[in-house]
């Protein structure tokens, strides 16, 4: 995996190698963001870039591709990997960056594709990866009447930690359970079931849970439950329903 390239290569002090553009071209916005690009996928040629931005950090680009944020030289020599602080405002850009990008890219996640606990007049959404045979999800929905009762609607999206296939190229346990759940009559009912160690009848249909593990990993998902809030800031995995408010009121992903 690419991550595991890119930590390597930085532990051993590697810069990106290549045609750097020269100064002219490196002005040029278009030719900076080829050179860019070029560098990253002579890194990693299957790695897909979600998102490329001139960075605050000048004479770099901020590249988020397959759950990895990093900075680019424009010339395609450099690359930084780790926090941005802007020290006068004393926020990490990264985290900003992040927030926005989540936030868009959840919205292209239909409400339909998503199984949702609502109060009827919710005060905060959240959005939660969750794998039904996790213990601290399992814990996590016990606490959902709580959630409702202080105003958070939650709704969930497939993440089955396992992935969608094993190593042999079939399909995981639990990635067929969750379709069983997202293919079932009422979800709602299947999910509770399954969260109390019930497993849903098998059943399948045309489904999202595979696109929704992949959202999950272009959004850095790494582990389950992750809780993201309204503004695109990953509020925590486990998370106590009074906690989880003051966190919100808060407006703070910390």
């Amino acid at each position: 995996m690419w991550k595991k390239v890119l930590l390597a290569l930085l532990a051993s002090g590697f810069a990106l190698s290549g045609h750097a553009a020269d100064s002219g071209s490196a002005t040029d916005a278009s030719q900076a963001e080829k050179t860019v690009r070029q560098a990253v996928m002579r890194l990693a040629p299957t790695v897909e870039i979600d998102s490329m931005q001139p960075s605050a950090l000048p004479g770099f680009y901020r590249v988020i591709a397959s759950g990895r944020l990093v900075y680019v030289s424009v010339d395609g020599k450099y690359m930084l990997n780790g926090d941005l602080v802007d020290l006068t405002s004393k926020r990490n850009l990264g985290d900003a960056a992040w927030a926005d990008f989540r936030k868009t890219e959840l919205a292209k996640m239909p409400a339909a594709q998503r199984i949702v606990y609502a109060p009827a007049h919710p005060k905060y959404t959240v959005t939660v990866f969750t794998d039904v045979n996790c213990g601290y999800c399992r814990a996590l929905h016990e606490q959902i009447a709580a959630f409702n009762k202080d105003g958070i609607a939650v709704e969930y999206l497939a993440w089955p930690r396992e992935g969608v296939t094993t190593t042999a190229g079939k399909l995981t346990p639990t990635y067929k359970e969750m379709v069983s759940i997202w293919c079932a009559a009422d979800r709602k009912a299947g999910f509770n079931a399954a969260t109390d160690g019930h497993a849903p009848p098998p059943a399948t249909c045309t489904n999202t849970v595979k696109e929704q593990f992949e959202l999950g990993v272009r959004l850095g998902v790494d582990g389950t439950p992750t809780i993201i809030g309204p503004d695109g800031n990953v509020l925590g995995g486990y998370v106590a329903a009074d906690k989880l408010l003051r966190r919100l009121q808060q407006g703070s992903g910390s």
